[in-house]
């Protein structure tokens, strides 16, 4: 797993990734807990391909280790790469 900085705008503010395909928009970090089969269900059927897999993640003021578990999980599965665009303050 690797971690990086996004680009971001004048504002701080992170600039959307210019490649890759939504498949997965949750309102907070603990909507991942919540429904871990939900997130591995999305990854799995997003198929082959190679264009990135994006994951939106609203309203994160701080993400725990237990709420991202199933996502890094089911990424680690994927034969695709998997981006997380965390936003704060949705």
């Amino acid at each position: 797993m690797l971690a990086e900085p996004g680009e971001t705008d004048d504002q701080g503010v992170l600039v959307p990734p210019h490649a890759g395909e939504v498949v997965l928009t949750v309102p907070s970090p603990e909507a991942l807990s919540r429904d871990p089969a939900e997130v591995r269900r999305v990854i799995d059927r997003a198929g082959t391909g190679t264009e990135p897999l994006v994951i939106v993640i609203n309203d994160a003021e701080e993400l725990r280790e237990e709420e991202l578990a199933a996502l890094v999980q089911a990424a680690a599965r994927s034969s695709r790469p998997v981006i997380v665009r965390v936003i704060r303050d949705a």
